[in-house]
């Protein structure tokens, strides 16, 4: 379910931020080489996440769902000083390229790729994160909030993809990720520990903010 038609998207790139040389690379090799290039992130939302991450500056980064690694470049590029970004991508023939164009970076230090499922590699990262960005199987959001919001940082935050899923959360779930995108919203919207505004942005993006507790 398109959001906004072409000549308007176009409109709307040609009036913000030009997209970085690198990422405009991966952009044209994911649409070139790739089955499904739709999943790529667009320069609009890239630019958000940018923007984001520069304002939270966080310290660890953690995203469930690299694609091609567009994203994770936009994300890192706001880490804190001795910062690092942890990606993790389910399909392992995926790995080289997003290797490739995160040392293209200059990531090498600063961005770990692992591959797997997120349900069970995110048990094995010690610590906690400062930005989360949720962008995978959406028929598990629901398990991914559970287990991913007790490791984000009080005043932390998730950005979740997908979140319209097509326009279909308007729908009665036909299927386990319409049901499972469905879950994944009013869970966040009735979760007294956070804060949470739904944008309208291609198939619907979803900030995330974990409430600091009162000391009263």
């Amino acid at each position: 379910m398109p959001l906004m038609d072409k000549p308007l998207l176009n409109y709307l790139e040609s009036h913000s931020e030009p997209e970085p040389a690198l990422l405009h690379q991966l952009r044209r090799e994911t649409h070139q080489q790739m089955s499904l290039p739709q999943m790529l992130t667009d320069p609009i939302q890239g630019q958000l996440l940018r923007l984001l991450s520069g304002f939270i500056r966080p310290r660890r980064v953690l995203e469930v769902g690299s694609f091609t690694g567009y994203s994770c470049l936009c994300l890192a590029e706001g880490l804190a000083e001795g910062g690092h970004i942890f990606t993790i991508e389910l399909q392992p023939e995926r790995a080289s390229r997003i290797q490739r164009y995160l040392d293209l970076a200059g990531l090498k230090q600063q961005a770990t790729l692992l591959i797997g499922d997120g349900k069970e590699l995110i048990p094995t990262i010690e610590g906690e994160f400062d930005l989360v960005f949720l962008d995978a199987d959406k028929a598990h959001y629901p398990q991914y909030y559970e287990l991913l919001m007790p490791r984000i940082v009080e005043g932390g935050w998730m950005i979740a993809d997908n979140v319209l899923w097509h326009g279909k959360v308007l729908e009665a779930p036909a299927d386990k990720e319409t049901e499972g995108i469905q879950a994944f919203n009013q869970m966040a919207a009735a979760d007294p520990a956070t804060e949470v505004i739904m944008l309208p942005m291609r198939d619907g993006l979803s900030l995330i903010r974990k409430k600091a507790k009162s000391n009263t």
